[in-house]
């Protein structure tokens, strides 16, 4: 972990000896309080927002069945998928789609 980065992490770690560690290592740890935990500390919901963006993101690259069980020996190919996978997550994203009177009357081309 470089020096000056944050730490994202679900509120299963949070645990003293992680964020000692990440203060060590020169990190910031933005992990939620338990329910338990007696101090309070410092926390933002903002930040961990986009953990959960990147948690998503890889949970849908995983819907790839190469991507999920790692076929490919070498992690540049692996890498590589990965990549591919990610583009054609993108490009779908991006696509037009039909409103919803149009999937109801079964056309999808604009009107």
């Amino acid at each position: 972990m470089k020096p000056g980065s944050m730490l994202l992490a679900d509120r299963g770690y949070d645990a003293d000896w992680i964020r000692e560690l990440a203060i060590k290592k020169g990190a910031w740890a933005n992990i939620p309080p338990k329910s338990n935990r007696s101090e309070p500390i410092c926390f933002s919901p903002y930040l961990y927002r986009a953990r959960n963006r990147v948690e998503r993101f890889f949970n849908r690259i995983k819907q790839c069945r190469r991507v999920a069980t790692r076929y490919d020996k070498l992690a540049a190919n692996y890498l590589a998928f990965v990549q591919l996978a990610s583009i054609r997550l993108w490009l779908g994203a991006n696509e037009p789609r039909p409103s919803l009177t149009q999937r109801r009357q079964g056309s999808t081309a604009p009107p």
